[in-house]
């Protein structure tokens, strides 16, 4: 049953050649929130400005077909960690569960390999305090859903539990002056010096109950790089190999952008100035952090991983370029984004056709650095990457597949996929001929849905088992929290 699970992890289990730990890459996984398949420059977009970006992507490997493991953002980024599907460890959206300790994350494999560890930027698996009303769900004295980035292999963090504002992410305007485009709940432009503000109502935290208070005013991109950078560039000056996730809150609501970043659009209305500022804003942190590694001398020596957490969120300026939906769904647009990866003088530069996932991120990482996953017998829904990126191979080896709230599901071949955006109605796509999702073709292939049907509610069906902690030596009582 499921045999494809353990040929997934083959390459990596297999006895391999020890690397000294001087000779392994770095590893930076890079995400945005909320950024669209259409909102960048090397996918396509005419409109916002993302030069390094595109800089970065065209001298790297282009993922044309990248997806989230998830719709929404928090089940996404628990795959990145661990490879793994969120519906095997209850975090089936976003603000629901938490990283369990049981799970074994991306941090916590390589910390025990010598490298040095840190989180950046937006948690969104589990609350960062029991002091205080912070954020989505953290609450005084409440521990249910306590899980920090250093319960889980990271030596370091700053971060919040979820979203902020793009521009001054601790603060608000007092008194609203709402005008066309602009709302609190949509984003403004950037305080002016001395205009009232109050706290936003989400904190920056960089240990137990240790809230960060300075430095905190300007683009939260720079922010969050004030300090990812210095980890790094300590890391180096120790001559110790780094992992560090960086994960931007831009383009999140609120989108709230400095005129000098409005100014670089103005032939647009104020919505679309404030969305495309803040990533515009983002971008030149990201050429930041890349230029940085150069200095450093070890640009070369470091593995970057790029993509977004989900597609654009509705009702905003943000595009999923042609393809179908948006945040929230399992169509193309919803989980389909902008992605690539840069490993100079190791993989050459082009666009990668064939579908990956955030939860590829772990076992292709453990496979490049010749690390064993710590447990043969624990199912990933990711696999290594390795052959595609060093040009081997051109096709995936498994599908992947997808679950969301609300009954959605699909089931994704490097041709076809099934999906069911709710209830047991099933729909067939060639994503070959028909990228945009607008020809059903269920009733021409009956064969090919009920053979792919009966693979995804297999899949499924090993996900609950694992939900319930099958995977997990000890008991794990956990609520149902899916509906």
């Amino acid at each position: 049953m499921l045999g494809f699970l353990a040929i997934w992890m083959g390459g990596i289990m297999a006895a391999q050649e020890h690397i000294n730990l001087r000779e392994r890459p770095n590893v930076i996984l890079v995400m945005c929130d909320d950024l669209g398949w259409g909102d960048v420059g090397f996918n396509g977009s005419s409109t916002i400005k993302t030069p390094n970006l595109d800089e970065m992507a065209g001298a790297g490997i282009i993922f044309s077909r990248f997806y989230s493991a998830a719709p929404v953002c928090s089940p996404t980024r628990a795959s990145c960690l661990t490879g793994r599907n969120p519906f095997r460890m209850g975090i089936y959206s976003a603000n629901v569960g938490h990283m369990r300790s049981e799970e074994i994350t991306l941090a916590e494999v390589l910390s025990k390999a010598g490298y040095s560890t840190g989180h950046f930027g937006k948690w969104h698996l589990g609350t960062l305090t029991t002091a205080l009303n912070d954020a989505n769900r953290g609450m005084p004295g409440d521990s249910s859903h306590l899980s920090r980035p250093t319960d889980h292999g990271y030596h370091e963090y700053f971060c919040t539990e979820s979203k902020v504002p793009t521009w001054d992410p601790m603060l608000k305007p007092t008194s609203f002056q709402e005008e066309s485009g602009s709302s609190l709940r949509y984003g403004w432009p950037a305080l002016l010096d001395g205009e009232k503000s109050e706290n936003y109502g989400t904190f920056y935290w960089s240990g137990p109950d240790q809230m960060e208070l300075n430095n905190l005013r300007g683009d939260n991109s720079e922010v969050i790089m004030d300090r990812a950078i210095p980890f790094i560039e300590r890391s180096v000056k120790r001559d110790q190999p780094f992992f560090t996730t960086i994960w931007l809150h831009t383009p999140h609501l609120p989108v709230v952008t400095h005129k000098a970043y409005r100014d670089l659009y103005p032939k647009h209305d104020l919505s679309e100035q404030l969305y495309y500022g803040c990533i515009s804003a983002m971008d030149e942190q990201i050429g930041r952090l890349w230029s940085t590694l150069q200095k450093l001398n070890v640009s070369e020596h470091t593995m970057l991983w790029f993509c977004s957490d989900n597609g654009p969120e509705r009702q905003t300026p943000g595009s999923a370029g042609s393809l179908r939906a948006r945040k929230r769904s399992l169509y193309e647009g919803g989980v389909r984004v902008p992605a690539f990866c840069l490993w100079p003088d190791n993989w050459s530069s082009g666009t990668a056709d064939v579908p990956a996932v955030t939860s590829d991120y772990l076992p292709t990482i453990l496979d490049i650095l010749q690390i064993e996953y710590p447990e043969t017998d624990r199912p990933l829904d990711g696999i290594t990457l390795r052959k595609l990126l060093d040009g081997k191979t051109k096709q995936r080896r498994s599908p992947i597949g997808f679950q969301s709230t609300g009954g959605k599901r699909s089931w994704v071949e490097d041709r076809y996929k099934l999906i069911s955006p709710e209830g047991e109605n099933f729909e067939l796509y060639d994503l070959i001929s028909d990228r945009t999702e607008s020809n059903n073709i269920a009733a021409k292939h009956p064969a090919k849905v009920d053979s792919m049907k009966h693979a995804l509610l297999k899949w499924i069906e090993d996900c609950t088992r694992s939900d319930q902690g099958g995977d997990y030596e000890g008991e794990v009582v956990t609520p149902n929290l899916r509906h």
